[in-house]
């Protein structure tokens, strides 16, 4: 029987009388993260790729030294790890000035997860599946993959990593001179993978991770958001999934459709963000730099947002009755 869960929040929306803090508007209320022990975290970055201009590498040194107060088990890298043009090979020095030697924290010596952004694919898709071969950290099997964990004796959670880039029609469209790797990608078995593999899945909490958001405020194409409306979302909501979170708009935004059970997450830019304003269904919105924190239990699931300062600006948080 699907379990019932309810939505607890910091924010809480009315449609679009939400009002979104950030550079341009009002800071959201601050707290510091307190997470209790016997649960299981990770950590959630994406659009980092910037030789540590901007906030990157501010951020990176604020996500070590949580690590060292909270028990981090890896870090899911979103998507656009590398801007602009992906990289060429696993020499690429790119991977030095983007990613070692900016998250070269000692706390952060574990495993990251990522995915491919629609950056990656302006590049070399292959040397960023291949780049473990160089980096034991860096965890890659496939172009999508999934995980499942113990979270405690009685509590597991599954998450799916999941390839969007090529669930776009645009980025086919534009395969030829942008996106190369992209025409070699199958819709269809992607998509009846990740079903398959979440109708599979038995475990307490279901959380799927992908680049492209499903729903967002956002300039960029609608047929972005169209596209993974109507290729992934439907498979998230008939397999019970918990909670979706992407990156790729550059801004933290929390949208709970009303007719979906589904937390949508967009999580902010490691590095550089953009404006946001709520839209139909936002809880929370800001354009604050940062990353997030998943913490599971065995009643609990929650996603803190932190700002490049270590604060939380919004919770997402979902109970099991």
């Amino acid at each position: 029987m699907r379990r019932i869960v309810r939505l607890l929040s910091v924010a809480v929306a009315v449609l679009s009388l939400v009002s979104c803090g950030g550079a341009q508007g009002t800071e959201p209320k601050t707290q510091h993260l307190d997470i209790g022990e016997d649960t299981f975290n990770f950590i959630v970055a994406n659009d980092l790729g910037r030789n540590g201009y901007y906030d990157q590498k501010m951020i990176a040194e604020e996500m070590g030294t949580l690590a060292e107060n909270v028990d981090i088990e890896f870090v899911a890298a979103a998507g656009d790890v590398h801007h602009f043009e992906g990289v060429a090979s696993v020499d690429d020095p790119l991977w030095m000035t983007n990613y070692e030697l900016i998250y070269s924290h000692p706390e952060l010596m574990l495993d990251w997860y990522p995915i491919l952004g629609n950056h990656e694919y302006r590049g070399n898709t292959q040397a960023v599946l291949d780049y473990g071969t160089v980096s034991r950290r860096w965890v890659m099997s496939d172009r999508y993959y999934a995980k499942s964990f113990e979270v405690d004796d009685t509590t597991s959670m599954t998450v799916v990593f999941v390839d969007t880039t090529p669930l776009i029609d645009k980025y086919h469209k534009e395969s030829e001179d942008k996106y190369r790797d992209v025409a070699a990608q199958s819709i269809e078995e992607q998509l009846a993978w990740i079903d398959s593999t979440l109708m599979a899945s038995d475990d307490t909490w279901k959380i799927v991770i992908g680049h492209h958001p499903i729903y967002a405020d956002t300039d960029k194409d609608d047929e972005e958001r169209i596209n993974m409306q109507e290729r992934l979302d439907p498979i998230l909501r008939r397999n019970g999934v918990d909670m979706y979170i992407c990156g790729h708009i550059h801004n933290f935004q929390h949208i709970r459709p009303a007719d979906s059970d589904i937390d949508y997450v967009v999580n902010t830019s490691g590095s550089l963000s953009r404006d946001v304003k709520p839209v139909e269904g936002t809880v929370f919105c800001s354009s604050a730099t940062g990353f997030s924190v998943v913490s599971a239990a065995g009643d609990r699931l929650v996603l803190y947002m932190l700002d490049k300062n270590g604060n939380v600006i919004h919770t997402v948080e979902r109970m099991r009755e």
